[in-house]
């Protein structure tokens, strides 16, 4: 995992310390550089870019005030031959500020200070996608209706089929039903996949709970018979292919 950075001063001397620096920093690439601040952002919209090396003192546009116009910003280490903008500097988050001429330990201590904050970063942003994860992975294997003033959440695996029932639809389990005011081509959207399959204008059923089917019947697991329609007979086919 490197941290990808871009150089933004107007020294050209600036850039070839921070590239000889570079070369010996094994988390650290350099990716592009700007020498005014208005060039950063076309480079900043079209690659990534996790660190900035930000001089301050540049024509037309400062490096203070550059930041104040970033949406969102990269981490950065602000290298300046001036002392009176640190205040300023840090009060706009930034990383570390280094004073020029700088020393490679001090350049080194900043960038592992950065590399330490990106680690910890990406760290809580992939627990967060997991645990994103799991919530997504845990709701798909239920579904949630409305039936009279309740809310219920069931199990899909349990459910054996949904049957149309004019503005309503029942859905079945294996031995009593639930009445929801909704479509069946609604549930349809939300269930017809790998394991549930539309069989009839009027059904969906589980594909997991069919005991067998023939003719123009099937056949579940807790005898139930549910009817195919002449429409879904293909489709029938298909989905045990």
């Amino acid at each position: 995992m490197k941290l990808k950075a871009l150089v933004i001063d107007d020294e050209p001397l600036a850039h070839e310390v921070i590239n000889s620096y570079t070369e010996d920093i094994p988390f650290l690439d350099i990716v592009g550089h700007c020498h005014m601040a208005t060039e950063a952002y076309s480079f900043i919209n079209k690659h990534k870019v996790d660190l900035l090396f930000l001089d301050v003192q540049m024509p037309k546009l400062k490096g203070n005030e550059f930041l104040k116009t970033l949406t969102h910003k990269p981490f950065v280490i602000i290298t300046s031959a001036y002392e009176n903008y640190a205040l300023e500097s840090f009060e706009l988050d930034v990383s570390d500020y280094l004073l020029k001429p700088f020393r490679f330990d001090r350049f080194l201590k900043a960038v592992n200070k950065v590399y330490e904050q990106y680690q910890l970063k990406a760290g809580v942003q992939n627990t967060l996608q997991q645990v994103e994860q799991t919530i997504i992975s845990e709701t798909a294997q239920h579904i949630l209706i409305k039936e009279d003033k309740r809310h219920l959440q069931i199990e899909r695996k349990q459910i054996y089929y949904l049957e149309s029932f004019g503005n309503y639809v029942k859905v079945w389990l294996e031995a009593n039903y639930h009445l929801t005011p909704r479509t069946l081509s609604s549930f349809e959207n939300q269930l017809v996949s790998d394991n549930f399959i539309r069989t009839h204008r009027s059904f969906i059923v589980n594909k997991e709970l069919i005991d067998y089917f023939e003719g123009n019947r099937i056949r579940l697991k807790n005898g139930m018979e549910i009817p195919i329609g002449k429409n879904y007979k293909q489709n029938l086919k298909e989905g045990f292919s």
